[in-house]
């Protein structure tokens, strides 16, 4: 059998076909599924400031961690299925990781499987990427770090696993300059920063609207991170079979695959 299909198959035992397509369907009217009582595995729930957080966090040396943005024939994966069917082991988690195009070909650098696949762009136009700074997270080494596209420029670099986005949520631990405490601009928004010594990534949902502010002050006085990046805030998703969440709201650009370790 051939290996994707074999993925397929695995990610169907734990989400029923039909759970699958009516996530892709109807994503965009589904509030944000809650784990269940006592869950205990990646994911976990947080509540802080009146929202509800979704945190994964993901130990780089027990799983294996891949981007999906496109596949071997330049065509953007999309879905959950079509991104599960590309890697080996178990599917844990799946999340949107990164601004997109119209055709969900990423925008700025994606490196899957140690290879470049689109190229760094600093971004100066309009919208939240070219909010600046943006940012890069990135594996490299076996370590996950999250930097401002200027400092991951200021040295040479080989990541493995690579996604720009913007804004930056936190730079140092300070709070995006441009951030506004009380905006009302809030979204269900999903972001990523990583343990100090690199060797745990941390993904995070917000299960209900949240302004930036709040966003970056969540990653900041609760998850002691010093450096994190926004992923999106119009198709935030979350593939979680163990806590049976099938999540997508529109067809996806780049995408964090995590499944377990082949070797």
């Amino acid at each position: 059998m051939p290996q994707g299909r074999s993925a397929m198959a695995r990610l169907r035992t734990f989400w029923p076909l039909s759970l699958i397509a009516a996530s892709g369907l109807f994503g965009w009217l589904q509030s944000v599924p809650s784990l269940p009582a006592g869950h205990d595995g990646l994911c976990r729930s947080e509540v802080a400031a009146g929202v509800e957080y979704l945190v994964c966090d993901v130990p780089l040396d027990r799983t294996d961690l891949a981007l999906r943005a496109v596949d071997g024939h330049n065509a953007p994966y999309q879905t959950f299925e079509r991104a599960a069917e590309s890697v080996d082991g178990r599917v844990r988690l799946i999340m949107n990781a990164g601004m997109y195009h119209e055709d969900r070909r990423p925008v700025g650098l994606a490196v899957q499987d140690g290879v470049e696949v689109s190229p760094l762009v600093r971004g100066t136009g309009s919208g939240n990427y070219s909010m600046q700074p943006n940012g890069v997270f990135f594996v490299e080494n076996g370590r996950a770090a999250v930097l401002t596209t200027d400092a991951y420029l200021a040295a040479p670099r080989q990541p493995t696993l690579a996604t720009q986005s913007g804004p930056m949520l936190l730079i140092d631990g300070k709070l995006h300059p441009r951030f506004i405490d009380g905006s009302d601009s809030r979204h269900v928004r999903n972001g990523v920063c990583t343990s100090a010594d690199g060797r745990t990534v941390r993904l995070v949902l917000s299960r209900s609207p949240v302004n930036f502010w709040d966003f970056a002050v969540f990653f900041r006085d609760r998850l002691g991170c010093r450096d994190a990046l926004f992923f999106d805030g119009k198709v935030s998703s979350l593939a979680y079979p163990d806590g049976g969440i099938a999540y997508r709201r529109d067809r996806l650009g780049p995408m964090l695959v995590v499944s377990d370790k082949t070797k």
